[in-house]
């Protein structure tokens, strides 16, 4: 808590540089987004060659994010690992401890990566700010003795953003993401198909100038979400005609809009938890 209100010095930085160098060698669970690229970043710092980033290639992270992260991790030049995944047979309906399920499933082959590349420790992105919300993925964190660097240095979302910028990461502005499950109701049994006409659903609207945008799946229903401030930019008649043609291509029968706009873990309503 005692740095939450500092400016960000480089005594701040050079803390979580000496952080990570105490752990010798590291692979870094490494998704493109904001905290991950910040942390690998930082790792290649403090580690160089003994400094390893982990992807893992899985039917609900879309596309783009796979490919974003490559070009990342060759921009900041840090080693790079691709682990192909599938969806595990614990999480194939979807069930509401899901996160936990998948967590404990992919940084369970994570870490067998990482002592093929020899790696002793196994990190993740997770920030201060992470400890605010619901996070059951966490608990399967702990578990496996996965170390949030981030967090045990007290970095919040802001302040990754800010030094991010100042180091010249692309990722500073990124808007938030979350794999594909989060768009689909528990319960549901998951598919392939259902998570390529998500992918191609969100693709599209981002095409169209939305950056953050969820388009939730309800069987035949697409439920989109943009930013709040984003939302008078689809109530032209052009804009809407051209959304309904194109996700209705796509598989759905029906295209809706969330008239509050974007809000996180909007699906876990039924839970009564956030999530995402």
């Amino acid at each position: 808590m005692r740095y939450r209100k500092r400016a960000i010095d480089l005594n701040k930085y050079d803390e979580l540089i000496s952080y990570i160098q105490e752990l010798e060698s590291v692979a870094v669970a490494f998704s493109g987004g904001v905290d991950s690229t910040f942390l690998a970043y930082a790792a290649k710092q403090a580690l160089g060659d003994k400094a390893t980033a982990i992807t893992v290639d899985s039917p609900y992270i879309p596309r783009w994010e796979i490919e974003e992260a490559k070009e990342l991790a060759q921009q900041m030049g840090i080693r790079h690992v691709v682990l192909k995944a599938t969806i595990h047979p614990s999480i194939k309906e979807n069930p509401s401890n899901r996160c936990y399920l998948c967590k404990k499933v992919i940084f369970s082959n994570i870490l067998e990566e990482a002592k093929n590349q020899g790696a002793i420790v196994v990190m993740d992105g997770t920030n201060f700010d992470d400890t605010k919300d619901y996070r059951p993925g966490l608990v399967a964190l702990k578990e496996l003795s996965i170390s949030s660097p981030l967090m045990a240095c007290e970095w919040t979302k802001d302040m990754i953003r800010a030094k991010s910028k100042e180091v010249g990461l692309t990722t500073h502005d990124k808007p938030a993401y979350a794999c594909l499950l989060t768009r689909i109701p528990y319960d549901t049994i998951l598919s392939n198909d259902e998570l390529e006409r998500i992918e191609k659903s969100e693709v599209f609207m981002m095409s169209l100038g939305f950056r953050a945008v969820r388009v939730r799946s309800h069987g035949d229903l697409a439920r989109i979400e943009v930013d709040r401030d984003a939302r008078k930019r689809l109530f032209d008649e052009v804009v809407l005609d051209k959304i309904s043609e194109e996700i209705k291509s796509f598989g759905y029968k029906y295209v809706a809009f969330e008239a509050s706009g974007y809000s996180m873990g909007s699906l876990n309503r039924q839970i009564g938890e956030s999530n995402e």
